[in-house]
């Protein structure tokens, strides 16, 4: 119903049956259950509808996993009927829409990537380009804390960043990193 990544050209609204959300095996095909369920949905409501507020792709893969019944309403319809509210309306939807967001993508990233893939889209997200055109990472925060918002242990941390070093990706140590390779962070992050 929906596939992770992907955008579509509508909103869909579940009037009847059950619907599993999470990730998809590789190997995954219609009708399948998923490899890594994050919820389902019971009741009649949205499905997604903060990719649809944000038009963005679905952020997880969606399978029915009972007769359903749906009403598909055109993309654009429905971003035109939500923002023809008035903007503090607007703007509270925009922020719950973002913030829900944030926690699907992290729920997914602990699913679907390994921790190296994890701590390379950490490191990207935090990175800063200084003025001489160093792109760094300014530890903050101690490595247990950085850790457990990767969903990994502190050792495991210490262990895929000395990995880093070792492949040439990032330099340095102590509360200072630098991104030495940024296009082959992304590419290990899978972006």
């Amino acid at each position: 119903m929906l596939t992770r990544g992907q955008m579509s050209a509508q909103v869909l609204y579940l009037e009847s049956g059950r619907v599993v959300l999470g990730v998809a095996g590789s190997a995954n095909t219609h009708g399948e259950l998923l490899e890594h369920q994050l919820g389902a949905q019971l009741e009649s409501g949205w499905l997604d509808a903060t990719a649809a507020v944000l038009n963005l792709p679905a952020a997880m893969d969606a399978v029915a996993e009972t007769p359903v019944q749906l009403r598909a309403v055109p993309l654009p319809v429905f971003r035109d009927a939500l923002f023809d509210a008035r903007a503090p309306l607007g703007s509270v939807l925009l922020d719950v829409a973002h913030a829900h967001r944030q926690q699907t993508e992290l729920a997914v990233s602990r699913l679907a990537k390994d921790a190296e893939a994890r701590c390379a889209e950490w490191l990207l997200r935090h990175a800063q380009n200084s003025e001489q055109g160093v792109c760094s990472v300014q530890l903050q925060q101690r490595k247990r804390l950085i850790a457990a918002q990767l969903g990994i242990a502190p050792e495991t941390l210490s262990r895929v960043l000395r990995n880093l070093r070792e492949r040439s990706l990032i330099s340095g140590s102590g509360r200072t990193l630098n991104l030495v390779d940024p296009p082959g962070l992304r590419s290990l992050a899978g972006g």
